[in-house]
C-alpha cells in the first residue's frame, strides 16, 4: 500500500506532467498545451476547492487526487503503476471524506478508467461532450447508501446480501 500526503507546492510541476502523461496514456491523445498553463490551470481551478493528496511508493510520487466533500476532479497513476490499488486507496479516501455520495467525470474513450468506477460503486449517470477537448465524456455518481449491503429474503426463507443500486 502507498503512503498518502499532502501535495506540497514545490511538487506542482511533477504532478502536473504525471497528470499530463496519464491523461494522454488513458485517452490516447498528445496534450499540446504548454506545461505551464496546465501548471496555472492547477492553481487557479483545482487547488482552490480541492484538497490534493500524493501517493508514494518508495518516495517516488505514483498517484494525484484532487476531491473535496461533493467530487473527484482528478484521480490519475502514473504509468506504469496501474493495477496495483493505488488509484482504490485514493478513491476510497476520496469516499471516506465525502458528504456520502461523490460525482466526477471521465472521457468515454477512457475504458479502463470507465471500468475502474464501475468496479468502485460509481454509476454512469449522464453522457455528455466536453468542449475543449472535443470528446464524450460520462459523469459518475457513487453514493454510501447505495454502495451498502442489503438483506433480502429468498423464496425459500434464506436471507441473501444484495447490493443496492442507483
Amino acid at each position: 500500500m502507498s503512503e498518502v500526503e499532502d501535495l506540497q507546492p514545490h511538487e506542482v510541476t511533477d504532478v502536473v506532467r504525471m497528470w499530463r502523461e496519464s491523461f494522454e496514456f488513458g485517452v490516447g491523445i498528445t496534450d499540446s498545451n504548454p506545461i505551464e498553463a496546465q501548471i496555472e490551470y492547477f492553481w487557479r481551478e483545482i487547488a482552490p476547492t480541492n484538497r490534493v493528496r500524493l501517493a508514494r511508493l518508495a518516495g517516488h510520487t505514483v498517484g494525484v487526487l484532487a476531491s473535496n466533500s461533493e467530487s473527484v476532479n482528478l484521480l490519475y497513476v502514473r504509468v506504469g503503476f496501474h493495477r496495483q490499488g493505488i488509484g482504490k486507496q485514493l478513491l476510497a479516501l476520496a469516499k471516506t471524506e465525502s458528504c456520502g455520495s461523490l460525482w466526477l467525470y471521465t472521457f468515454a474513450k477512457n475504458n479502463t478508467a470507465c471500468a475502474f468506477y464501475e468496479s468502485q460503486g460509481f454509476v454512469a449517470t449522464q453522457r455528455g461532450f466536453e468542449p475543449f477537448w472535443q470528446l464524450a465524456d460520462v459523469k459518475f455518481n457513487w453514493s454510501r447508501s447505495a454502495s451498502k449491503p442489503a438483506l433480502k429474503r429468498k423464496s425459500n426463507g434464506l436471507l441473501e446480501f444484495r447490493r443496492h443500486l442507483v
